[in-house]
Protein backbone atom coordinates (compact mmCIF):
# COMPACT_ATOMS: atom_id res chain seq x y z
CA UNK A 1 0.00 0.00 0.00
CA UNK A 2 1.23 3.56 -0.84
CA UNK A 3 1.38 6.18 1.96
CA UNK A 4 -1.86 7.76 1.47
CA UNK A 5 -4.08 4.16 1.67
CA UNK A 6 -2.01 3.64 4.93
CA UNK A 7 -3.37 6.65 5.94
CA UNK A 8 -6.90 5.97 4.90
CA UNK A 9 -6.81 2.51 6.87
CA UNK A 10 -8.61 1.95 10.46
CA UNK A 11 -5.59 1.56 12.33
CA UNK A 12 -3.95 4.12 11.07
CA UNK A 13 -6.45 6.74 11.63
CA UNK A 14 -7.50 5.23 15.37
CA UNK A 15 -3.41 6.03 15.76
CA UNK A 16 -3.46 8.98 14.85
CA UNK A 17 -6.99 9.83 16.34
CA UNK A 18 -5.47 8.94 19.98
CA UNK A 19 -2.27 11.03 19.28
CA UNK A 20 -4.12 13.58 17.74
CA UNK A 21 -2.30 14.11 14.55
CA UNK A 22 0.15 12.62 11.82
CA UNK A 23 3.79 13.09 12.17
CA UNK A 24 6.56 11.04 11.28
CA UNK A 25 7.10 10.05 14.91
CA UNK A 26 3.56 8.49 14.75
CA UNK A 27 4.25 6.68 11.71
CA UNK A 28 7.17 5.26 12.61
CA UNK A 29 5.64 3.88 15.73
CA UNK A 30 2.99 2.65 13.33
CA UNK A 31 5.46 0.64 11.09
CA UNK A 32 7.37 -0.69 14.39
CA UNK A 33 4.33 -1.94 15.77
CA UNK A 34 2.88 -3.29 13.07
CA UNK A 35 6.37 -5.18 11.92
CA UNK A 36 6.66 -6.42 15.64
CA UNK A 37 3.16 -7.91 15.80
CA UNK A 38 3.60 -9.98 12.52
CA UNK A 39 6.70 -10.82 13.61
CA UNK A 40 5.36 -12.38 16.62
CA UNK A 41 2.67 -13.37 14.64
CA UNK A 42 0.26 -12.27 17.35
CA UNK A 43 -3.26 -10.49 17.84
CA UNK A 44 -3.49 -6.99 19.65
CA UNK A 45 -3.11 -7.49 23.85
CA UNK A 46 -7.23 -7.54 25.36
CA UNK A 47 -5.18 -7.83 28.45
CA UNK A 48 -1.52 -8.35 29.28
CA UNK A 49 -0.53 -11.17 26.55
CA UNK A 50 1.95 -8.86 24.97
CA UNK A 51 4.31 -6.69 26.90
CA UNK A 52 6.28 -3.70 24.69
CA UNK A 53 8.98 -2.27 26.13
CA UNK A 54 9.44 1.44 24.87
CA UNK A 55 13.01 3.09 24.58
CA UNK A 56 11.35 6.79 23.84
CA UNK A 57 8.68 8.63 25.73
CA UNK A 58 7.78 10.38 22.15
CA UNK A 59 5.22 9.90 19.54
CA UNK A 60 6.08 7.07 18.09
CA UNK A 61 4.75 5.14 21.51
CA UNK A 62 0.70 6.19 20.99
CA UNK A 63 0.85 4.06 17.68
CA UNK A 64 2.44 1.34 19.62
CA UNK A 65 0.17 1.18 22.50
CA UNK A 66 -3.31 1.37 19.98
CA UNK A 67 -1.62 -1.63 17.94
CA UNK A 68 -0.30 -3.53 20.26
CA UNK A 69 -3.13 -3.20 23.47
CA UNK A 70 0.17 -2.48 25.49
CA UNK A 71 -0.71 0.52 28.10
CA UNK A 72 0.61 2.08 31.19
CA UNK A 73 -2.76 1.25 32.79
CA UNK A 74 -2.51 -2.18 32.41
CA UNK A 75 0.89 -2.54 33.44
CA UNK A 76 1.91 -4.07 30.08
CA UNK A 77 3.66 -1.04 29.08
CA UNK A 78 6.86 -0.67 30.32
CA UNK A 79 9.18 2.95 29.40
CA UNK A 80 13.29 2.76 29.57
CA UNK A 81 14.83 6.35 29.16
CA UNK A 82 17.00 5.78 26.74
CA UNK A 83 16.24 7.91 24.13
CA UNK A 84 15.88 5.80 21.42
CA UNK A 85 13.47 4.60 18.56
CA UNK A 86 13.43 0.73 19.60
CA UNK A 87 10.40 -0.91 20.72
CA UNK A 88 10.48 -4.43 21.85
CA UNK A 89 7.75 -6.87 22.15
CA UNK A 90 7.45 -9.92 23.73
CA UNK A 91 4.51 -12.43 23.49
CA UNK A 92 3.58 -14.41 27.01
CA UNK A 93 1.77 -16.97 25.21
CA UNK A 94 4.93 -18.48 23.06
CA UNK A 95 7.79 -16.66 25.13
CA UNK A 96 9.41 -15.42 21.82
CA UNK A 97 10.42 -11.88 21.65
CA UNK A 98 11.32 -9.55 19.08
CA UNK A 99 13.09 -6.09 19.02
CA UNK A 100 12.60 -3.51 16.11
CA UNK A 101 15.22 -0.42 16.69
CA UNK A 102 14.72 2.59 14.13
CA UNK A 103 18.24 1.88 11.37
CA UNK A 104 20.85 5.00 11.79
CA UNK A 105 20.42 5.29 8.16
CA UNK A 106 16.83 5.00 7.49
CA UNK A 107 15.86 8.82 7.02
CA UNK A 108 18.11 11.33 5.29
CA UNK A 109 18.39 14.79 7.65
CA UNK A 110 15.97 17.29 6.14
CA UNK A 111 17.80 20.86 7.45
CA UNK A 112 14.84 22.91 6.05
CA UNK A 113 12.46 20.58 8.27
CA UNK A 114 14.56 20.98 11.42
CA UNK A 115 14.77 24.02 10.59
CA UNK A 116 11.17 24.78 10.65
CA UNK A 117 10.37 22.25 13.65
CA UNK A 118 12.35 24.25 15.91
CA UNK A 119 10.51 27.10 14.93
CA UNK A 120 7.42 25.60 15.71
CA UNK A 121 8.51 24.72 19.06
CA UNK A 122 10.02 27.72 20.47
CA UNK A 123 6.67 29.73 18.70
CA UNK A 124 8.61 31.90 16.84
CA UNK A 125 7.48 30.26 13.29
CA UNK A 126 4.84 32.52 10.95
CA UNK A 127 1.57 31.21 9.41
CA UNK A 128 4.11 31.09 5.89
CA UNK A 129 6.40 28.96 7.81
CA UNK A 130 3.82 26.59 9.44
CA UNK A 131 2.11 25.95 6.47
CA UNK A 132 5.89 24.50 5.00
CA UNK A 133 6.49 23.28 7.96
CA UNK A 134 2.81 21.20 7.69
CA UNK A 135 3.76 19.98 4.02
CA UNK A 136 7.13 18.60 4.80
CA UNK A 137 5.70 17.37 8.14
CA UNK A 138 3.53 15.27 5.95
CA UNK A 139 6.22 14.72 3.62
CA UNK A 140 7.83 12.91 5.92
CA UNK A 141 5.33 10.48 7.15
CA UNK A 142 4.94 9.43 3.71
CA UNK A 143 8.64 8.57 3.37
CA UNK A 144 8.16 6.83 6.56
CA UNK A 145 4.98 4.68 5.81
CA UNK A 146 6.52 3.66 2.34
CA UNK A 147 9.65 2.88 3.01
CA UNK A 148 10.88 -0.51 2.52
CA UNK A 149 10.76 -2.31 6.37
CA UNK A 150 13.94 -3.55 5.69
CA UNK A 151 15.13 -0.06 5.22
CA UNK A 152 13.53 1.19 8.41
CA UNK A 153 13.88 -1.01 11.11
CA UNK A 154 16.99 -3.47 12.04
CA UNK A 155 14.66 -6.24 13.84
CA UNK A 156 15.82 -8.70 16.14
CA UNK A 157 14.93 -11.74 18.16
CA UNK A 158 15.15 -11.21 21.83
CA UNK A 159 14.52 -13.63 24.44
CA UNK A 160 13.89 -11.68 27.95
CA UNK A 161 12.49 -12.86 31.39
CA UNK A 162 9.06 -11.58 30.97
CA UNK A 163 8.13 -8.98 34.00
CA UNK A 164 5.35 -10.22 36.23
CA UNK A 165 1.61 -9.22 35.51
CA UNK A 166 0.28 -6.01 37.17
CA UNK A 167 -0.42 -6.92 40.54
CA UNK A 168 -3.79 -5.03 42.06
CA UNK A 169 -2.90 -4.13 46.10
CA UNK A 170 -5.24 -2.81 48.48
CA UNK A 171 -5.25 1.16 49.81
CA UNK A 172 -4.44 2.63 52.93
CA UNK A 173 -4.06 5.93 54.26
CA UNK A 174 -0.27 7.71 53.61
CA UNK A 175 0.04 8.97 57.59
CA UNK A 176 0.86 12.21 56.44
CA UNK A 177 -1.56 13.42 53.81
CA UNK A 178 -4.21 10.93 54.41
CA UNK A 179 -4.51 10.25 50.71
CA UNK A 180 -5.50 6.75 49.86
CA UNK A 181 -2.16 4.40 48.87
CA UNK A 182 -1.28 1.08 47.45
CA UNK A 183 0.29 -0.55 50.75
CA UNK A 184 3.48 -1.66 48.79
CA UNK A 185 3.98 1.50 47.40
CA UNK A 186 4.08 3.16 51.25
CA UNK A 187 7.56 3.53 53.07
CA UNK A 188 8.56 3.79 56.79
CA UNK A 189 9.76 7.03 57.57
CA UNK A 190 10.34 8.04 61.19
CA UNK A 191 7.98 5.78 62.48
CA UNK A 192 5.18 6.84 60.25
CA UNK A 193 3.88 5.34 56.24
CA UNK A 194 4.61 7.97 53.75
CA UNK A 195 3.69 8.01 50.21
CA UNK A 196 6.41 8.88 47.56
CA UNK A 197 4.39 12.55 47.37
CA UNK A 198 5.23 13.21 51.14
CA UNK A 199 8.43 11.76 50.19
CA UNK A 200 9.01 13.94 47.68
CA UNK A 201 8.53 16.72 49.70
CA UNK A 202 10.50 15.90 52.59
CA UNK A 203 13.80 15.41 50.61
Amino acid sequence: MNAREIMDSEDFKKCAAFHGHVCPGLSIGFRAAKAGMQWLKENRSEDEEIVAIVETNACPVDAVQVLTGCTFGKGNLIYKDHGKMAFTLLSRRTGNGVRVALRTDALDINEAHMALLGKMAEGRANPEEKARFQSLHLQRSHEVLEKPETALFTITPTQMTLPPKAKIESSEPCEKCGEPTMRNKLEMVDGIKMCGGCLEGRR
